[in-house]
């Protein structure tokens, strides 16, 4: 089920002097299956535009199709949608509110009308795939650490069984522990239930490592859609827009520069450390 984000524009403070653009003219073809980066500056609109692909918010002006259907139609069911594109928040305690981990869980669920015993097993399940152990189910989720937090953020909308998994910056603030932890957590889902994901982040060598597509904002528009060393190939223009290459990236520029005739189109420790085998051999 693609969605297709057709012409879209977003206004903040429409038909007021304030009035200003947050998206504009946004043209997006989201594949089933795929694994997206979605990155810009902050202002840029990427969290704006991921709160469209839900419902959240509306088009000022564009249409966007999930499954063939407009999602503004007065006549389609938006809770329907929000239980197939799932859309975790930056911060785990906008979305928590329960009692306890497991309640909160099954919040989701319960809202779309399931009985009991299949809520509690979607939340059981979304638990156990998040990697929380059972000794935190009936804690309250305001006591666990900020990586326990976005584990059960994100389990509370896999209990909804999503096609689409939407992260809003979902290591922020975490140690690098704890955002690998995360990273690899949302890969796994994605190879494990074939979901589609969509990653919002400030991290080039996050994205570079793990999405296949990467769609960078700037001012409101798609300034680059293409794979990540396509796009990281720009490194000078992303800087002009407050973004970099990742690390590895500029590593391998000046390995080149010391006079090692390595490819500096790489964007991960791992195709770094082949490029340099293969120069070497």
């Amino acid at each position: 089920m693609p969605i297709i984000v057709n012409h879209v524009s977003y206004v903040y403070q429409k038909d007021t002097k304030m009035a200003v653009y947050a998206l504009k003219d946004i043209q997006l073809k989201i594949e089933d299956g795929e694994f997206i980066g979605l990155i810009g500056h902050t202002g840029s609109g990427k969290s704006t535009l991921v709160q469209h692909l839900n419902g959240l918010l509306s088009p000022s002006e564009g249409e966007i199709y999930y499954n063939g259907q407009d999602i503004a139609d007065p006549e389609f069911d938006k809770k329907w949608l929000r239980s197939q594109v799932g859309l975790v928040f930056q911060y785990p305690e906008h979305q928590l509110f329960e009692v306890d981990v497991f309640s909160d869980v099954c919040f989701g669920p319960k809202n779309l009308g399931l009985d009991k015993k299949e809520v509690e097993l979607r939340a059981y399940e979304a638990l156990r795939m998040v990697g929380l152990e059972d000794d935190y189910f009936y804690q309250s989720p305001f006591d666990l650490s900020g990586g326990q937090k976005r584990r059960v953020a994100i389990a509370g909308v896999l209990a909804m069984k999503p096609k689409v998994l939407i992260l809003d910056e979902p290591t922020a603030g975490l140690d690098p522990k704890g955002r690998e932890e995360i990273l690899d957590l949302i890969s796994k889902l994605r190879k494990e239930a074939g979901m589609t994901i969509i990653l919002v982040s400030h991290s080039m060598d996050d994205v570079a490592k793990y999405v296949d597509r990467l769609i960078v904002m700037d001012h409101g528009q798609v300034k680059y859609d293409a794979e990540p060393s396509e796009v990281f190939a720009h490194a000078e223009e992303l800087e002009e827009i407050g973004l970099a290459a990742p690390q590895v990236t500029y590593m391998m520029e000046k390995i080149r520069q010391v006079g090692l005739p390595v490819n500096t189109n790489v964007t991960t420790v791992e195709e770094a450390k082949e490029e340099i085998l293969r120069v070497l051999r």
